[in-house]
């Protein structure tokens, strides 16, 4: 019996929210890994392509799978960061997980935060220094280190992001009270580790975690990654 309930005090809800574009499957691996470790897993699939819905919508849809379950571990990907504190804003979160995200300050849209934040010299400076192409492409800078047969299975589950989103901003007064912590993966090429360290040191005064990986760690390094996500939980 105290077997039985030592093990179920480890187990927490994670609730993860994708990139631009919405795709719940990008976070399969994870979802997979965190329910074979004893944990609930749920990935949010988000209308990225719909351009009559944007980021309070994203924030209400994830809110309802959390409803009002406290101690859920909010898991959130690249632009999956400003929907992020807007759903900690409406609805009880134990923890916030950035990863290889964007982190917004309150009532700045996805469009301002490239600029804002210097992310393109970021990006273009990692490319000289790192002797790949400064020219985005998907090869290049998300599917680098992901496995081939994922990168293929990948290509039916790729959406665009409708233009709303960018141009909406994120609904905060100020960065919610939720513990929060920023993983960055060492081998992102396009939110470099040194960029994403310097924008959650400036922005939320913390220092991010480093994980292997690129862009899209929860595809390449999915163990690892889960490693990480379950370790100081609250």
């Amino acid at each position: 019996m105290d077997r039985v309930k030592r093990t179920e005090a480890r187990t927490r809800v994670f609730v993860l929210i994708p990139g631009a574009g919405g795709a719940a499957w990008y976070w399969h691996p994870v979802v997979s890994e965190l329910r074979a470790r004893g944990h609930e897993a749920v990935a949010v699939d988000l209308p990225g392509a719909d351009e009559s819905q944007g980021l309070p919508e994203y924030a209400d849809a994830v809110a309802a799978v959390i409803g009002d379950r406290a101690g859920t571990v909010l898991v959130a990907q690249s632009m999956g960061g400003f929907t992020a504190p807007m759903v900690c804003a409406r609805v009880p979160v134990g923890l916030l997980v950035l990863v290889n995200a964007m982190v917004p300050l309150p009532g700045e849209t996805p469009g301002q935060w490239w600029g804002n934040t210097g992310s393109e010299p970021a990006r273009l400076a990692a490319a000289e220094a790192g002797g790949y192409g400064a020219e985005f492409d998907m090869d290049t800078y998300f599917l680098h280190d992901v496995p081939a047969e994922i990168a293929a299975a990948g290509a039916d589950h790729e959406g665009p992001e409708a233009d709303i989103a960018f141009n909406q901003p994120c609904e905060i007064e100020r960065w919610p009270d939720t513990p929060t912590r920023v993983l960055a993966a060492t081998g992102d090429r396009f939110f470099p580790v040194d960029f994403q360290r310097r924008v959650a040191r400036d922005r939320l005064g913390i220092e991010a975690e480093t994980i292997p990986g690129g862009h899209l760690a929860a595809l390449s390094q999915p163990s690892a990654l889960v490693d990480r996500l379950v370790q100081r939980l609250p």
